[in-house]
C-alpha cells in the first residue's frame, strides 16, 4: 500500500517551474480574436458591396491600397489565429510526444504555406503582374 501524501497539490506542484508560455499563448488568441472581428465585419462589407460586380471591378477594388492592405491584415491575422487555436487542441489530444511534434509542425507548415499563397495572390492583383 503507498503511503499517503502528506503534501497539498500546491506544495507538489512548487518547485516543478512553469511553461513560461500559457498566459503568452492565451494573449495572444485573444488579441488575434479581437482584430479579427473589425477585420471580418469590414471583409463581409466589402464582400456585400462587391455582389454583382464583375472581375475587373474586383480587380480595380483590390488594387486602391487599403482593401489590398486590409485584405493581408485578414490572412495573417486568421492563419495565425488557426494556428493557435490548433495549437492547443492537438497538445490537448494527442498524447504521444512524436506524433504530436510531428502534427504540429505539418499544421504550422500549412497554414504558413496557405496565408503566404493568399498574400501572393493579392500582391499579384494588386500589382497586376
Amino acid at each position: 500500500m503507498a503511503a499517503p501524501q502528506m503534501r497539498s497539490p500546491l506544495g507538489r506542484a512548487i518547485g516543478l517551474g512553469s511553461a513560461k508560455e500559457g498566459v503568452e499563448h492565451w494573449w495572444r488568441q485573444r488579441v488575434t480574436a479581437l482584430a479579427l472581428v473589425p477585420l471580418t465585419l469590414w471583409f463581409v462589407a466589402a464582400v456585400i458591396g462587391l455582389v454583382g460586380a464583375d472581375h475587373a471591378a474586383f480587380v480595380a477594388w483590390v488594387r486602391s491600397p487599403m482593401p489590398a492592405m486590409l485584405l493581408i491584415l485578414l490572412l495573417v491575422a486568421t492563419f495565425y489565429h488557426v494556428a493557435l487555436g490548433l495549437q492547443v487542441v492537438i497538445e490537448d489530444y494527442i498524447h504521444r510526444e512524436a506524433m504530436r511534434l510531428g502534427t504540429l509542425l505539418v499544421m504550422r507548415s500549412l497554414c504558413v504555406v496557405f496565408a503566404v499563397r493568399g498574400i501572393v495572390a493579392i500582391l499579384k492583383l494588386a500589382f497586376g503582374a
